[in-house]
């Protein structure tokens, strides 16, 4: 078998949309002659843990390689005794910590990863070094790895590091430090892979050595065995459960959409009668509070955060999904991890999203209902359209070719392909 040795620092136990990428990844990869070696982090503080991404890791027999360290993130979180709330506690302390650990606060845990990943290299040969980006100091490292080690370089870009939509650039000089820090791995990177056409050409713009054929797009996907053998939570009602799956930050938020449904129930209360919002994920304080106020307790199903095979039955059992992205700098070059599983659940989606790849691919998918992200007639009127072809059974249905080409499986024997040509040319 040929061997990979995967970097990611967001793996399971972890949860969320950027930790399933690298684990489907890795769980196809033998399938198709390749065997990874995880390197990982140990202990550590998140959003969310999913124990059954955990599981499936197990169950694949996957060689994980676990290095502790103590970024600020998890120092914040593990916290009992702060006084104020720990969103905004991580927030400035992330900001401060973008300031002082250049490229990212995840650094003393990237050179810890490269001294194991030295030590390991010194022992064994592998063919290919693959890591997933963000946190950026990974790539770096990686680099440094490549180099040394005469070993191709796979760089996975799931989010831009120059122009990245959570950047906190103090004066000039620190975003002088992250692009340079940027183009020195990218010289070393032997191919670049990006989850969408945006990403391709906000990298080919900014980096002019980089050709079309350097970077390679493979988007986010889907786990077809996740929504095999599902049976779909019966409904005690014929409400239209509309749902939401995942975490809300920043410029991702309800706000607009649970405005729209506000003036709903006003103007049309027999039509928010007929429907159920479910909530799967970090519903956050701020939303409980903005759902009080609006009066919209009697609505709304908050689940909080579940397993991902739990959250996939919720999502079967939906009758339409919701998706939101807020209209902020490079914002076009976001596409959620959750989109994808929507995708797989093959259901129709309201989609408040701005211009760029995350409308794209709705577009192209079919059955999705596209508004702006903050329009709160539109929405309000989309939903009631959307419950008028619900009540009469005329809900569309997707563009399955489009679909189909989603299947992580597929997506890797893509990447790994990659891997086996790169191999021959040398």
């Amino acid at each position: 078998m040929f061997k990979v040795l995967v970097i990611a620092y967001y793996f399971p136990p972890m949860g969320l949309s950027g930790v399933q990428r690298v684990t489907k990844f890795v769980k196809y990869m033998r399938k198709y002659n390749w065997e990874p070696t995880v390197i990982t982090t140990g202990k550590t503080s998140y959003f969310a843990h999913d124990n059954s991404l955990l599981k499936e890791v197990e169950e694949s027999e996957i060689r994980v390689i676990r290095v502790e360290a103590n970024d600020p993130y998890s120092l914040a979180r593990s916290k009992k005794n702060f006084k104020m709330s720990a969103e905004i506690v991580i927030k400035t302390l992330n900001n401060i910590s973008k300031t002082f650990f250049i490229p990212d606060n995840k650094i003393s845990w990237s050179n810890k990863a490269y001294k194991v990943a030295k030590e390991l290299l010194k022992k064994e040969e592998f063919d290919i070094i693959f890591v997933s980006i963000p946190p950026f100091s990974t790539f770096s490292v990686a680099a440094r790895l490549s180099k040394w080690f005469d070993i191709a370089l796979f760089v996975d870009y799931r989010d831009l590091w120059t122009g990245n939509q959570f950047a906190f650039n103090l004066t000039p000089y620190h975003s002088y430090l992250h692009k340079k820090l940027e183009y020195k791995a990218l010289r070393v990177a032997d191919k670049v892979i990006a989850v969408n056409r945006k990403i391709k050409e906000k990298l080919l713009n900014t980096f002019r050595f980089l050709t079309f054929e350097d970077i390679m797009i493979i988007p986010h996907g889907y786990d077809k065995e996740d929504f095999e053998n599902i049976t779909p939570i019966p409904k005690g009602n014929n409400k239209m459960r509309l749902t939401y799956s995942g975490t809300f930050y920043e410029f991702i938020t309800p706000k607009y959409f649970l405005q729209a449904f506000r003036k709903l129930t006003y103007e049309r209360p027999d039509i928010a009668e007929n429907i159920e919002l479910h909530f799967i994920g970090e519903f956050r304080r701020e939303n409980v509070k903005l759902v009080d106020k609006l009066g919209l307790q009697a609505y709304v199903r908050d689940y909080g955060y579940l397993d991902h095979n739990e959250a996939v039955v919720r999502i079967v059992s939906s009758d339409v999904l919701w998706l939101m992205v807020g209209d902020k700098k490079n914002a076009d070059t976001i596409t959620p991890g959750k989109l994808f599983e929507y995708f797989g659940a093959r259901k129709p989606i309201i989609a408040c999203v701005p211009e760029g790849a995350a409308k794209s691919a709705c577009q192209e998918y079919g059955a999705t209902f596209i508004t702006k992200p903050a329009d709160i007639d539109e929405i309000k009127n989309t939903i009631i359209r959307v419950h008028g072809l619900y009540r009469e059974g005329k809900l569309p249905k997707p563009n399955e070719e489009f679909v189909v080409k989603h299947d992580r499986e597929v997506q890797t024997e893509q990447m790994l392909k990659s891997f086996q040509f790169y191999i021959k040319a040398i």
